[in-house]
């Protein structure tokens, strides 16, 4: 097999540049002694490659596409054992790396990449870094700070657990086929939050309930908690919740918390 034909449908768009590919590994900094690297996607292996080529870590990819497990199975036999051909959003990767940090990184199908960070998250005691190639749109709204209409659920989820850096930007022609949008490489590196302040499911809870209802105030958007008008006198209801920050949220989440306990 000397090839794999990229699927629209897995929304996949090859990298084709090894310079990029390099650049991107580079940007791995494997802390608290990550020695487990996971790649998602890797299709025709043009990022495995150079992983590869560290053996300071050991990578492992998880790939969808049959074809493209056969081609990597065929192309890369430093490979063996270690290609998973199942879906990343399914794995449970407590089971697959048990009691070990890992760092993941891949060039990630548009259409998933949100799905992708939400598996991050639900992962981040063991997640302690992850390099990821997504819509250089999505890329800005996770980076993004409060105030600004890009900022949202994931942006404050994520920044929650990690510090997000914005790297690079990728143009589309180094890609086959080409997307119709820039790309853009950021890094999540975990931050020393353990645990939040305030019940974590609730917080989740309450960041998305906020963002669904953008353009209402608190006081409106959070109404399906049920909080009494009392409950609601502070301040921050008057605001918005792209107005927010991580830790405004953790002490709105307080708020609702302690209304439910009451």
């Amino acid at each position: 097999m000397d090839s794999v034909k990229a699927k629209k449908h897995l929304g996949q768009h090859f990298l084709t540049d090894p310079n990029i590919a390099r650049n991107i590994v580079e940007a791995l900094r494997l802390p608290d002694g990550v020695a487990e690297v996971l790649e998602i996607g890797p299709g025709m292996g043009v990022l495995t490659q150079t992983l590869l080529q560290h053996p300071e870590y050991r990578t492992s990819v998880v790939e969808i596409d049959r074809e493209s497990v056969a081609y990597l199975g065929q192309h890369f036999p430093a490979l063996e054992g270690r290609i998973y051909s199942q879906d990343f959003l399914k794995m449970d990767l407590g089971k697959l790396y048990p009691g070990q940090p890992i760092s993941i990184i891949g060039n990630f199908p548009y259409n998933i990449s949100s799905q992708i960070y939400f598996q991050v998250l639900a992962h981040r005691q063991q997640v302690r870094e992850c390099v990821g190639m997504i819509q250089k749109e999505v890329a800005d709204r996770l980076a993004e700070g409060p105030g600004t209409k890009t900022y949202g659920i994931l942006s404050v989820l994520l920044q929650a657990f990690y510090t997000i850096d914005y790297l690079f930007t990728v143009p589309p022609h180094v890609f086959s086929p080409p997307p119709k949008v820039q790309s853009a490489v950021i890094r999540l590196t975990r931050n020393q939050t353990q645990q939040l302040a305030c019940d974590e499911k609730l917080f989740f809870q309450v960041v998305k309930q906020a963002f669904q209802t953008r353009r209402k105030t608190l006081r409106n958007a959070l109404k399906p908690f049920g909080m009494p008008a009392e409950a609601t006198t502070d301040p921050i209801f008057d605001k918005r919740a792209e107005q927010l920050s991580v830790q405004d949220f953790v002490g709105l989440t307080q708020q609702v918390e302690q209304h439910k306990l009451s």
